[in-house]
């Protein structure tokens, strides 16, 4: 009998702790709750524990220390059932370039125990749906790097799992394939009561998709809610001024401090300030610098946006984050854990 997956219980995380050698804790100490068909967004920049907790909570590495239940089966202790309700996606594409699409989920279901029929009945049900159909004889050699995002898709989907792991599903995708996969995404919330938990990097992605967002930083959540709350805590608006004269930044901050609180600028070279009254005082700003005689090469005014939030959590921006250092992940310890 399957457990029962409540509300609270479709993914429960407590106090889990993910630790490599060398001390380094990808992973410190995080607690989350998703609700069943829930659409959950992890938003962090590369290297903040975003692919780690995914790989603790799909059984791929074992916690350092805590706990956490997938479907209402413990990750460390229950991992086949865990790998039996769940679908994953992860960043790194593992296709065979000699296979077809159509072959490709012959084998997955194989190896999920499905009868022949099934397979090819509901492989090429997912492949049509995934728009591979015309593709589906066609080796993975030739797909286009979106292809192969969605036939890792449909390779994820084709047990009927309860809950959807997917990690980065878009990075690198062009607008046309990303677009069908946020689309395809919401049909399996909306339609099959999937449960996704979606980790990006892309605060758009977060935004149009996700029923709530938790942001990880260093390891730790810094923030969580639906994005409109989120969006709520910093809701006053940003203006942004880009004197012409970069030596004129710190008489622009003096000009520009009776209007509202420093903020750190998305751009170097330029100085922020999140408004008190809003958009309203954006000619008085301009009166202000002219006074102080601050020539301005480009102002622009920021609505509050995810980026605003972890900015206002972290003190730096997410955008452009993609740089920073990838997660430590030694390969003995992932493959001691699928062993």
């Amino acid at each position: 009998m399957l457990p029962d997956m409540t509300e609270e219980r479709a993914i429960a995380v407590d106090g889990l702790v993910r630790e490599f050698k060398g001390g380094v804790r990808a992973v410190d100490g995080i607690d989350l709750h998703v609700a069943a068909g829930e659409i959950y967004g992890f938003l962090g920049p590369n290297g903040a524990g975003k692919s780690t907790t995914v790989k603790v909570l799909t059984t791929l590495l074992p916690p350092s220390a805590g706990r956490a239940t997938v479907a209402g089966y413990d990750v460390a202790k229950e991992g086949a059932k865990v790998r039996a309700a769940i679908g994953v996606a992860l960043q790194d594409v593992a296709l065979d370039p000699m296979l077809t699409g159509r072959e490709h989920m012959r084998l997955q279901g194989g190896l999920q125990g499905m009868p022949r029929a099934e397979r090819g009945r509901r492989g090429d049900e997912l492949l049509a749906r995934v728009g591979l159909g015309d593709a589906a004889d066609r080796r993975s050699a030739t797909y286009s790097g979106g292809m192969k995002r969605r036939l890792d898709l449909a390779l994820a989907l084709l047990h009927n799992p309860r809950i959807l792991f997917l990690d980065e599903p878009t990075t690198g995708l062009d607008v046309q394939s990303r677009t069908a996969l946020w689309e395809e995404v919401e049909r399996l919330a909306r339609d099959e009561g999937t449960t996704v938990f979606l980790t990006t990097q892309y605060l758009e992605e977060a935004d149009v998709l996700a029923d709530r967002v938790g942001i990880i930083d260093r390891g730790r959540i810094v923030a969580e809610g639906t994005p409109a709350a989120l969006k709520a805590e910093v809701a006053k608006p940003t203006v942004e001024v880009f004197p012409r004269d970069g030596d004129a930044c710190t008489a622009a901050r003096a000009a520009l401090g009776p209007f509202g609180e420093a903020v750190p600028a998305r751009t170097a070279g330029s100085i922020a300030v999140r408004l008190d009254s809003g958009a309203d005082q954006l000619a008085d700003i301009v009166r202000a610098l002219d006074r102080a005689n601050i020539a301005v090469a480009n102002l622009a005014l920021h609505e509050p946006t995810l980026d605003d939030v972890f900015l206002a959590k972290t003190g730096r921006s997410l955008e452009g984050a993609a740089g920073d250092a990838a997660e430590p992940e030694p390969v003995a310890e992932r493959e001691r854990a699928l062993a």
